[in-house]
């Protein structure tokens, strides 16, 4: 089992940018601060082979890349996949999980008490 980090946000100006999957692989590390070397360990990656990812050598499986990026807490390859498939990386997001709908509509509940508690002092 290897460890989720906390998501990162990534602009899409700099998925843009990158040339290639291997360069998007590199951004996914830059932005979650991890060292190949680190990302290589934890996921168990041989060496040469996520050298070969990155410089377009050999094709990335799946759920492997899936891993880097849950272990880099961003989705810069995924973004990189969609913006050379030509999708407007400015328009995506991401579906709203049970959990961060129930954050939210808590969040609003508590803001419907304080403006009603505010109301009541006035």
């Amino acid at each position: 089992m290897h460890q989720v980090s906390i998501p990162v946000p990534v602009a899409p100006h700099e998925v843009s940018r990158k040339t290639s999957l291997g360069g998007a692989i590199d951004l996914c590390l830059e932005i979650g601060g991890k060292e190949p070397k680190e990302v290589q360990h934890a996921l168990k990656l041989d060496k040469a082979q996520f050298s070969r990812w990155q410089s377009g050598q050999e094709g990335v499986i799946w759920p492997r890349l899936c891993g880097v990026m849950d272990h880099c807490g961003n989705d810069a390859p995924l973004l990189w996949m969609n913006h050379s498939r030509g999708y407007d990386l400015y328009a995506m997001r991401k579906v709203e999980t049970e959990l961060e709908r129930e954050n939210r509509e808590l969040r609003e509940q508590n803001m419907a008490l304080l403006q009603v508690i505010r109301g009541a002092k006035v």
